[in-house]
């Protein structure tokens, strides 16, 4: 996948990966394996990337880990109790380290997780409603690996795995995906259609008007699907989403 799509088209890939997936039983492991696989190829300057996941009791876990140093890398979070991760998950703010070497916010990780050739990271939250999921995030063996596109994807990729979690539905249980989930998966077409609604009436480009769309979602604790279809309902005319900011 070429890493020279706007973050919007990168967004939408995903959708379009994911709703072949979701056509047959296929467990919550291949769909987070999928988030973060479109997050090893799509986030410029990643190297390896994966989820931080904390359950209800706090203790924090990997998944969908796309290379054995993400692995190495959390577990010295989990066992030092510091890193980027678990910040970005406790302060739920998009977190990023330019350089390991330098880096005095969580020393004893930053020097171990240097040991083992990481020179950058970057975790953003996956926040769903109001409860803190996890974060998802990347790493570089280059210095500086990620810019300010790198943190906007990642947010935006970010966002939509915190949806694929929240409606896991029984996952636990049944190890699939709620119907809920494989609705707004599938509805890329009608997303695409309210983000071109708020760029109309906001006189925004398309990242903005996507994160209006995000930010209303989070904001009345709906999936990104339901603010699109309230959007391009006739009759909707009126409405006008919150603000992100």
């Amino acid at each position: 996948m070429p890493h020279n799509l706007p973050p919007a088209d990168e967004l939408s890939s995903l959708h379009a990966r994911t709703s072949g997936l979701l056509l047959s039983p296929e467990t919550v492991g291949t769909a987070i394996g999928l988030v973060t696989s479109v997050a090893a190829e799509t986030v410029p300057g990643c190297a390896g990337a994966g989820l931080t996941l904390v359950d209800e009791g706090g203790a924090p876990s990997s998944s969908g880990a796309s290379d054995e140093v993400v692995l190495r890398a959390d577990d010295l979070q989990y066992s030092l109790g510091e890193g980027p991760c678990l910040t970005a998950c406790a302060d739920r703010l998009l977190v990023r380290v330019d350089d390991l070497g330098a880096e005095h916010r969580w020393p004893r990780w930053a020097r171990d997780a240097a040991a083992l050739g990481l020179r950058s990271a970057m975790s953003a939250p996956l926040v769903a409603g109001d409860r803190a999921l996890g974060a998802l995030k990347v790493y570089s063996a280059v210095r500086g690996a990620f810019q300010e596109r790198s943190a906007r994807v990642l947010a935006l990729l970010g966002a939509q795995a915190a949806i694929v979690l929240a409606h896991a539905g029984s996952a636990q249980a049944a190890g699939r995906l709620s119907e809920g989930l494989r609705s707004a998966l599938r509805s890329r077409d009608v997303i695409n259609t309210a983000r071109g609604v708020v760029m109309e009436r906001r006189d925004v480009d398309g990242d903005r008007a996507l994160a209006v769309l995000i930010a209303a979602g989070r904001h009345e604790g709906r999936t990104l699907h339901d603010v699109a279809v309230d959007l391009v309902r006739p009759g909707s005319r009126g409405r006008r989403p919150p603000d992100p900011s």
